[in-house]
């Protein structure tokens, strides 16, 4: 498997996408068809202008058939949603700004973007902002699928082989389960810490075990 650093690794370039006037139901039968949860809403030149959601449509569910009756003093948020429980297209629907990635973008940002806007699929947009692909939950899990060998190595060659001169450490790599065990010695403790925080940021890894000390001798 080929290493996976960024979401134009792991994205799909197939994307289900809808046009600022399209209507309720040809949303709804779009999310069921394809089994997905949104739908990027596209403006004539392919540029990402917002998405329309589950969350979006059910809002009609929470009022019912008929338009909401609004309240005396609504809420921002009862607002939003009073309005979308009267829209019948995706440009009234859609949430914006639309929270989107670039493709070269880490894995980790996407993850942290995601969490951030509690959404589970993000668009993929290019530097105008056109859609190239669409990245998932599921997608950003497949860097946990790399062999242990691979990471064993870019750990050996990123990080030990970059970080402690040649023949000043004995240090031990083994991966299992994405679980990373650093065993042996490494020339100055302060090294330790950075070692198990940088194993951290290869992709793939679940943990870091480091059982590390420093050679009291100094290296040769």
């Amino acid at each position: 498997m080929e290493h996976l650093h960024t979401v134009g690794d792991v994205m799909t370039h197939a994307v289900i996408a809808v046009g600022r006037e399209a209507p309720f139901k040809e949303i709804v039968e779009s999310l069921q068809r394809w089994r997905i949860s949104a739908l990027p809403v596209l403006a004539g030149d392919g540029r990402v202008i917002g998405v329309v959601s589950e969350a979006d449509l059910l809002a009609k569910e929470q009022f019912g058939e008929g338009a909401p009756t609004p309240a005396d003093h609504p809420s921002r948020a009862e607002s939003d949603i009073a309005e979308k429980a009267r829209a019948v297209t995706a440009g009234q629907l859609m949430s914006v700004p639309a929270i989107t990635v670039r493709a070269d973008a880490t894995i980790a940002q996407a993850a942290r973007a995601m969490a951030r806007g509690n959404v589970k699929r993000l668009p993929v947009v290019d530097a105008e902002g056109r859609l190239t692909g669409v990245v998932s939950r599921s997608d950003l899990l497949k860097v946990y699928l790399r062999p242990d060998a691979d990471i064993a190595q870019e750990v050996r060659s990123e990080l030990i082989a970059r970080l402690l001169p040649a023949g000043s450490s004995v240090v031990e790599i083994q991966v299992e389960e994405g679980v990373v065990t650093l065993t042996g010695t490494v020339p100055d403790a302060a090294l330790i810490p950075l070692l198990d925080r940088l194993a951290r940021t290869v992709p793939g890894v679940v943990d870091v075990e480091a059982h590390l000390s420093a050679d009291a001798s100094g290296a040769p």
